[in-house]
């Protein structure tokens, strides 16, 4: 029987067939479900990268072979990016970035802000989607259900309370911690009506569904999208901010050095224009190709293909968690209709820690989740429901440095080459967790990290060493 288009990606994941240790003996094959955190990349993708390297040298103005070639790869790669965004190309910029903290850290500082200006934002943003507009303006956030997903009436509200003060709204395109899809654009189209811009944090959504930054005139349009190459198939450094041109223009650069100038004298300063004023140093461009080429292939494999294997994934691992009794998802338990959430689940087990749990699932069933609080605090205190006096308490013990007793959860996060048996594996052995039927762990007093009782740590090294193959 042919394979499926997502059988032959699961079979070109690289890392797919890594032997990871079992504590009861031997190895098993590791499964990776923590893809929200990064995700693994693609050989094609690797080829590709493989095949540039053969042309790489710095890009600019050298007039060698090397560069006239790596130049134009830098800026085609940047093209791709844009048309991946449904970016203007009139209107709107792409700036390569290391990630998308930094993308939100510099559109922080680019955008003209005035002495009273409102950000508004919600409760279920990543830190990079909050810490960056603290600095700059008073930020107003919008509540979430109990479910997860945004509160779409107090987004109004909050929208009506601050208008003619809200300069930027930003919001995550889905949850990292729920799986929650945003509906960006009538967000957009209400930002709009009310005379602020958006902003969206693509991160999570960018490898899972289709983003259309529209055209300047349309009401529903994306003023601004950040994203990184990690998420999305191409973990080589670089990240995307893109958005208007004239919002990324202040007087000077952000960053300044080389790159960012087309003369220095003693005495003056002639700033390049975008991009490259926002692209201090030698850029990223083998990242910035490996992002094009993930771009590319995502596209070619089709988002309805995608987008169909992962919402029948993520309602398949919803059923299954919902029978282990003792297992509790947060947000609801299901779906209500294609689309509205991408494969991000976070769950618990009754009476057991989130790190008990996750170094159960990795050392007696080689399956990788995330555990903790995923640099979401806020999102996952309110999914808790842990009120204000239970956060001072836990801000009190991470002041001192006491981080073992901090609440968290677990997370379980599918990429398109994930199957059933991946999630098999998460549940079977949570079934067996939920028993009592695992060994007995040792815990850091002060992180709360968990290891096998009366067993040495894992020592990396004995897996990946950084010494090159030296020429024979």
């Amino acid at each position: 029987m042919a394979l499926t288009t997502m059988e032959r990606l699961r079979s070109e994941t690289v890392g797919i067939d890594v032997q990871a240790p079992l504590l009861s003996g031997g190895t098993r094959a590791f499964v990776n479900l923590d893809n929200a955190s990064s995700t693994p990349t693609l050989r094609p993708i690797v080829e590709k990268v493989d095949e540039f390297i053969e042309y790489y040298t710095n890009v600019g103005r050298s007039t060698g072979f090397k560069s006239e070639v790596a130049t134009w790869a830098y800026e085609e790669s940047r093209s791709a990016i844009a048309r991946f965004l449904g970016a203007d190309p009139v209107a709107d910029t792409v700036i390569v970035t290391r990630n998308t903290t930094e993308s939100m850290n510099r559109l922080a500082t680019l955008f003209p802000f005035k002495p009273d200006s409102v950000v508004l934002t919600t409760l279920m943003e990543h830190h990079s989607n909050d810490l960056p507009w603290r600095r700059r303006a008073r930020v107003v956030y919008a509540g979430i259900n109990l479910e997860g997903s945004l509160d779409m009436d107090d987004f109004a509200a909050k929208l009506r309370e601050y208008r003619g003060k809200v300069a930027l709204v930003t919001v995550t395109g889905a949850s990292n911690v729920s799986g929650w899809v945003n509906p960006i654009h009538q967000l957009a189209r209400l930002a709009h009506e009310a005379g602020a811009l958006i902003a969206i944090d693509a991160a999570q959504i960018a490898p899972h569904r289709p983003i259309d930054m529209k055209k300047p005139e349309d009401p529903e349009r994306l003023d601004f999208v950040a994203f990184s190459g990690h998420k999305t198939y191409a973990p080589y450094g670089a990240g995307i901010l893109a958005g208007r041109k004239d919002m990324l223009h202040p007087a000077e650069p952000s960053l300044v050095g080389g790159g960012v100038v087309d003369l220095v004298t003693l005495d003056s300063i002639v700033w390049r224009g975008l991009p490259g004023r926002e692209e201090a140093g030698t850029p990223d461009v083998v990242g910035a190709v490996a992002l094009a080429a993930a771009a590319k292939l995502l596209e070619k494999v089709g988002w309805d293909n995608i987008t169909r294997h992962e919402d029948e994934l993520t309602a398949y691992a919803l059923e299954r968690l919902g029978r282990i009794p003792g297992v509790r998802v947060f947000g609801e338990a299901k779906s209500d209709g294609p689309g509205d959430r991408i494969g991000v689940i976070a769950f618990e087990v009754k009476g057991k820690s989130n790190q008990l749990v996750g170094a159960a699932l990795a050392c007696e069933a080689a399956v990788g989740v995330r555990c903790g609080l995923f640099c979401a605090h806020p999102h996952v205190f309110a999914l808790l429901g842990l009120g204000r006096e239970a956060q001072k308490h836990a801000c009190g013990d991470a002041s001192c440095g006491r981080i073992a007793d901090l609440p968290g959860v677990l997370r379980a996060s599918f990429g398109l080459y994930n199957d059933r048996s991946d999630v098999d594996a998460l549940c079977d052995t949570l079934e067996a967790i939920s028993r009592g039927e695992h060994a007995e762990y040792d815990s850091d007093p002060k992180t709360g990290e968990c290891w096998p009782k009366g067993r040495p740590r894992l020592n990396p090294a004995d897996y990946f060493s950084l010494m090159p193959r030296l020429p024979a």
